[in-house]
């Protein structure tokens, strides 16, 4: 007998190549197969007889086949499949193109059931190339009533999914529900047999919105459950105490160049609070690019430094290590604190005395407690690696990592305090500080990261001005040359960014190479111009980097390398190539590469796109600085999958659900505390379900 546990192979006319189809998919048991929701349906949830049928209708029709038969065209070289059918009402003529095995599948004398358009021509109306099936005595499954239609892959069919899903959906009605009934009751979801059956063959309208809200209540529920449990094993844990060394903050405070904002010293507030306690802290420091996040996270490191603590800062990419070491060399130029640079091809410290001659030595001023903050990328996060006395952890840009590498830190905390001197306890982990530009609406950020407390920067330093932002139509661009060159006479300089790396990739596409070509010998020859991207050599990468921060380079033609990050205040113009292709809030990001000193600074966006949805979406971002409010535009427009990439591992990967729908978010963040407060140990399915699905979540 199935199971949901049974593999597919097993299932009656599933041969070895449908089972090689469905693995592309990710399909390999009944429960796979169950849990393949459509993508839409096709309605064709009206019938009507012949004779009522007129021009233009979406329709289903059924009748007897009175004639088929199959002929080639000489002229059009093709096959022909032409037939009749009958109701008690009339005749109806029906055409299928270059399917001859339909004439072989379908006899005079069958009952069928027939969906599509109907059209008109000098012989009256027909159907051309409907879908077909036909009628037994379990019904009409792929012409009637609102058609799943699936994801596909290869040669493989609606028609055979659904036959195959078909098969199966009965083992629903024996399913233990994995939601509680409380919870089903106070929340007025289905079952799960009803929700499983409506998704995938609904009976009615109001029976499919009923599926999907219950089966996407699940999924946003073990998302809740398992961050909260999560947070809850966090809390169990324990932390260094970090004293607040309130006199030495205040002088450090009054020694900068810049007035922190208000909304600045909050955060910092609650950060250096939560380091105050022997609970490990798990906070998500949320700023607008440019907002000050990193002098933010400075004082927190102060403190743990003055405590005689270490502190590590893991970002994503070389070129923002090394600016995030040279800005916390600056920060703490006039204090004896030690900062030390990691990567997988440098290591440097800024102290004079204890300069690091080769990794192994640069290693061991790590683990003797000498460098007193480590800024890193994931070549920070390697086995072989041990810090004195690790405090504080800090992540910066943290989607930019998938969940291996947060565990990585995590889990590598034990290791890290075991040569303590300070205490006996090798299971003290550090306290954890997330960093992020991306700006996630509040309530999207508490439901992804549930289990991190939520520190929001909302303000930018004073004296930055709004950085103007304009669609430049084709006809303008020359125009725009003309202005760019100008700011760069005087004294400015320029990021232009591409989609792709070179015209290769895909046709019609602007790429860096392309483009590096065309204004290094065609628009500006004059001008000192160079490229960036991900296939550069680190060390060259840096090179470019630094010639370009010292004015060296007019130009710079880059992918998305420089979203992250990158601090060049000579900066004031951002050329945005093939701008449609992104998200307002990666336009976001490479904006905020600019408007970082007193200049004047301009975002010019170039697209040779007509389609309409995408102006709008540019026209909106022109209008906006605000990366929050763009976020939640974007989240509206093209949902969050697009918006914040769901393929990084930092994000659930949902079947059904998804963060936009916020009245349900609340709901199973709700849910989710009720089920706690009656004890999760008391539903095991669920728990199951819960640790199962939880991968994704940091440990």
């Amino acid at each position: 007998m199935l199971n949901l546990d049974t593999p597919v192979e097993q299932i009656n006319k599933v041969g070895k190549a449908t089972a090689g189809k469905l693995k592309k998919l990710g399909i390999l048991t009944v429960q796979d197969l169950l849990s393949h929701y459509p993508s839409r349906y096709d309605d064709f949830s009206q019938s009507e007889k012949i004779a009522n049928l007129r021009p233009g209708m979406n329709i289903n029709v059924q009748g007897t086949l009175e004639f088929i038969q199959n002929k080639r065209s000489p002229r059009q070289r093709m096959n022909i499949t032409e037939a009749l059918i009958n109701d008690e009402t009339g005749q109806l003529k029906i055409v299928w193109f270059n399917q001859p095995f339909i004439g072989r599948s379908l006899q005079i004398g069958d009952t069928v059931s027939l969906s599509g358009t109907v059209k008109t021509d000098y012989a009256g109306l027909q159907m051309t190339s409907p879908e077909y099936e036909k009628i037994s005595n379990s019904g009409a499954t792929h012409t009637k009533g609102l058609v799943p239609v699936y994801p596909l892959t290869g040669n493989l069919t609606n028609k055979q999914l659904r036959f195959l899903i078909k098969s199966v959906v009965s083992i629903a009605e024996h399913l233990e529900d994995v939601v509680p009934k409380f919870i089903r009751r106070k929340y007025d979801l289905c079952d799960i047999d009803l929700a499983l059956k409506n998704i995938h063959f609904p009976e009615s309208k109001d029976l499919l919105n009923q599926a999907r809200r219950r089966l996407q209540f699940e999924e946003l529920l073990f998302i809740q459950l398992a961050t909260q449990l999560q947070k809850l094993k966090i809390k169990s844990q324990k932390s260094e105490l970090i004293e607040f060394k309130e006199k030495e903050t205040k002088e450090f405070v009054s020694s900068l160049k810049f007035q922190l904002t208000g909304a600045q010293k909050k955060a910092a507030w609650e950060i250096i609070n939560d380091l105050q306690s022997e609970k490990p802290m798990s906070r998500l420091l949320e700023g607008d690019v440019g907002s000050g996040k990193t002098v933010t996270a400075a004082l927190a490191m102060l403190n743990v430094a003055l405590n005689k603590k270490q502190s590590a800062l893991l970002v994503p990419t070389e070129i923002l290590a090394s600016q995030h070491y040279s800005t916390l060399r600056g920060l703490f130029k006039n204090t004896e604190i030690t900062v030390g640079l990691l990567t997988s091809i440098q290591q440097k410290v800024n102290s004079e005395e204890q300069i690091a001659k080769s990794k192994k030595e640069f290693l061991k001023l790590i683990e003797d407690g000498k460098i007193d903050i480590i800024v890193g990328t994931h070549a920070m996060i390697q086995k072989n690696i041990e810090f004195k006395n690790l405090a504080l952890a800090i992540i910066d840009e943290q989607h930019r990592f998938g969940v291996e590498q947060r565990k990585a830190l995590r889990k590598q905390s034990g290791q890290f305090r075991r040569n303590s001197s300070e205490t006996g306890n090798t299971n003290i982990m550090p306290h954890l500080l997330s960093m992020t530009a991306t700006p996630i609406p509040r309530s999207l950020a508490q439901a992804v990261y549930g289990d991190l407390d939520l520190s929001i920067i909302d303000e930018l330093p004073a004296g930055r001005k709004e950085i103007k932002t304009f669609l430049v139509p084709e006809n303008k661009r020359i125009a725009s040359y003309d202005f760019i060159s100008q700011e760069i006479k005087n004294g400015r300089q320029a990021f232009v960014v591409c989609p792709l790396i070179s015209e290769s990739d895909k046709l019609g596409v602007k790429s860096v190479e392309k483009e590096f070509k065309k204004l290094n010998e065609e628009i500006f020859p004059d001008l000192k111009i160079a490229f960036l991207h991900g296939r550069v050599k680190s060390n060259e990468k840096d090179k470019i980097m630094e010639s370009f921060l010292k004015n060296e380079i007019n130009i710079l033609v880059s992918t998305s390398v420089i979203e992250v990050g990158v601090d060049a205040p000579n900066a004031t113009l951002m050329i945005i190539e093939g701008a449609e292709r992104f998200g307002l809030a990666q336009l976001h990001q490479f904006r905020g590469r600019v408007g970082r000193s007193s200049h004047q600074s301009y975002c010019l966006l170039f697209t040779e796109s007509v389609n309409e949805i995408s102006r709008r979406r540019l026209n909106v971002f022109t209008k906006s600085n605000d990366g929050f409010a763009l976020a939640q535009a974007d989240l509206k427009m093209r949902g969050p999958g697009v918006v914040y990439g769901t393929a990084q591992k930092g994000f659930p990967i949902f079947k059904i659900a998804t963060f936009g729908d916020l009245d349900l978010l609340r709901q199973t963040q709700a849910a989710a505390n009720l089920i706690l407060e009656d004890g999760i140990d008391k539903h095991a399915l669920l728990n199951q379900r819960v640790d199962r699905n939880a991968n994704w979540l940091a440990g």
